[in-house]
C-alpha cells in the first residue's frame, strides 16, 4: 500500500489531520507542544484508492532536548518510507525558523511534497497564507483540520501522484499488546525484535504515549505488535496527556489477543503489575509474563525458580502462565518470548470436539462429583465448548445453582491437565440441562 507522511514543526495540527483521515481518535491531540513522539500509522482511502498515513512528531532541528533529537530521527525515517509527503504549517504563527528548517530538508527530496497551510477557517486567513510561498515549495493548499475544510482538494492531488500498487488480500491479523508499568522496557523489547529503532527509547518514564501497531512476521506467523504507554496507578496520573495514554493502553488490552506483560526485574512483580495482569485476565486475553532487564539481576542457583515461585503465588489461582526471562538490551530470549506468545495465541484458539471433551471429563466428574448441598445431589450429564473467541465451557446439570467455586476450579484444573491452555484464562459455566 502507498504511504503518505505528515510532517512539520510541533503543534501545527498534524495529529488532528491524521485522526480526520483515519476517522478514529487514535493519535492523542493536545494544545501542549510535542505530544506525538513515535511514528503513528493508520489507513485511509480517497476516490477508491487506499493508502497508509504516518503521523510524526514535530521536527525541531538543533535542539538539546533528548526527545526532540529522537523525534527528528523518527521524522526522517518516515520521510524515507513515504511515497508522498504532506508538509503542514500553521497560518496563525506564519513562517517560522523551524518551518524553514523542515522546508530545507524537504527540498532535497525527490518525492512529491504538498505544502499544507492549516487552521485557515476564514477569508482573512486565506490572504495570510500567501507568505508561505517564501518556503520555496511552490503552490500550497489551505485547510482546517478540525472542520475538514479544504481537505478534499488536497487529497485529490495526493492520490493522483501515488503509485499504483498491487492489492493484497486483506486479513485481520492477531494482535499482541506489549503492556506494563512505565520504563519496564516495552519499546526496547519491540525495537530488539524488529531490529530497528521503531520506537523512541529513553530512561525517562512515560516516553511512549500512544498505543502503536507494528506488523511482524516470525516462525511463519504474521501478527501486529502493539507498543503501549506504561500504566501507573490512578493517583499517580497527574496530567491529561498521561490520562489519555493510559486509556489507550487499557483499550489496547481490551482489543488484543495476547498480552505480553513486561516486568522490570529490578522492581519485581509489584501491586501495579498485578493490576495490569488481572485486567488482562478479566478481559480473557492470553498472557505471557516477560521478566525484562534480567541481565541486571545478581543470580544464584535458584534465582529463577524463586522468582517464578513468588510470581505464581501472586497470581493464584490462575498460575498456568508462561514466564520468560529476557533482556531487551542484549536480545536474550526475545525470540523465545514471541514463540511463547504465538503458542498461547494458538492455545486460545483451540477447539475441542464435544465427544472428546465428554469422553475425558464425564468419568472424572463421576468419580469426583460436586459435594451434595442441602441433601441434594448434583448430576452433570453433558459438557461442551462454547463457540466464543476464547475458551469457555458449559457443563449441563440438574442443580447448577449449588455448584460452588472450589468445584469450578477443580473442573478447570482437570481441563488444563489434559488440554494445553497455558497462559489462557478459561471460563467454566454450570447450566440447567
Amino acid at each position: 500500500m502507498s504511504i503518505v507522511a505528515i510532517v512539520g514543526r510541533p503543534n501545527v495540527g498534524k495529529s488532528t489531520f491524521f485522526n480526520r483521515l483515519i476517522q478514529r481518535r487514535e493519535a492523542i491531540v493536545d494544545s501542549v507542544s510535542g505530544v506525538t513522539r513515535d511514528r503513528h500509522y493508520g489507513k485511509t482511502d480517497w476516490n477508491g484508492k487506499e493508502f497508509s498515513v504516518i503521523d510524526t512528531g514535530g521536527y525541531v532541528r538543533g535542539s538539546d532536548d533528548i526527545f526532540e533529537e529522537q523525534i527528528d530521527k523518527q521524522v526522517e525515517l518516515a520521510i524515507d518510507e513515504a511515497d508522498a509527503i504532506i508538509f503542514m504549517v500553521d497560518v496563525e504563527a506564519g513562517v517560522t525558523g523551524m518551518d524553514e528548517d523542515v522546508a530545507t530538508l524537504l527540498r532535497r527530496q525527490s518525492k512529491p511534497v504538498f505544502l499544507v497551510v492549516n487552521k485557515v477557517d476564514n477569508a482573512m486567513r486565506q490572504d495570510d497564507a500567501v507568505e508561505f510561498y517564501n518556503l520555496g515549495l511552490g503552490e500550497y493548499y489551505t485547510i482546517a483540520s478540525i472542520s475538514g475544510s479544504g481537505t478534499g482538494d488536497l487529497l485529490d492531488a495526493v492520490v493522483e501522484v501515488l503509485p499504483e500498487k498491487v492489492e493484497e488480500e486483506e486479513s485481520v491479523l492477531p494482535r499482541f499488546a506489549v503492556v506494563g508499568r512505565p520504563n519496564a522496557g516495552k519499546s526496547s523489547f519491540i525495537n530488539a525484535l524488529i531490529g530497528e529503532d521503531r520506537y523512541i527509547v529513553t530512561d525517562i518514564a512515560g516516553t511512549t504515549r500512544d498505543a502503536i501497531d507494528t506488523k511482524y512476521n516470525r516462525f511463519g506467523f504474521e501478527f501486529n505488535l502493539v507498543d503501549t504507554a506504561g500504566i501507573r496507578r490512578k493517583s499517580k496520573v497527574k496530567e491529561d496527556l498521561e490520562f489519555y495514554s493510559v486509556m489507550r493502553s487499557v483499550r489496547a488490552i481490551e482489543h488484543c489477543d495476547v498480552c505480553l506483560l513486561v516486568v522490570d526485574a529490578t522492581r519485581g512483580f509489584d501491586g501495579q503489575v498485578q493490576n495490569i495482569f488481572w485486567l488482562a485476565e478479566r478481559n480473557r486475553k492470553g498472557i505471557v509474563i516477560l521478566i525484562n532487564k534480567w541481565d541486571l539481576v545478581e543470580k544464584e542457583n535458584k534465582t529463577i525458580r524463586e522468582f517464578e515461585k513468588h510470581i505464581r503465588a501472586q497470581i493464584e489461582p490462575f498460575t498456568d502462565v508462561p514466564i520468560v526471562f529476557i533482556s531487551a538490551l542484549t536480545k536474550q530470549r526475545v525470540y523465545k518470548a514471541i514463540e511463547t506468545a504465538v503458542k498461547v495465541y494458538e492455545s486460545r484458539s483451540t477447539r475441542i470436539k464435544t465427544s472428546v471433551l465428554n469422553d475425558y471429563m464425564l468419568p472424572i466428574i463421576e468419580a469426583t462429583p460436586p459435594p451434595a448441598t442441602k441433601g441434594k445431589y448434583i448430576k452433570i450429564k453433558y459438557c461442551m465448548q462454547l463457540p466464543t473467541p476464547h475458551p469457555q465451557f458449559a457443563f449441563f446439570c440438574n442443580l447448577p445453582q449449588y455448584v460452588k467455586d472450589p468445584y469450578r476450579r477443580f473442573v478447570e484444573n482437570k481441563l488444563r491437565e489434559e488440554f494445553d491452555f497455558e497462559g489462557v484464562p478459561i471460563a467454566v459455566y454450570f447450566r440447567k440441562k
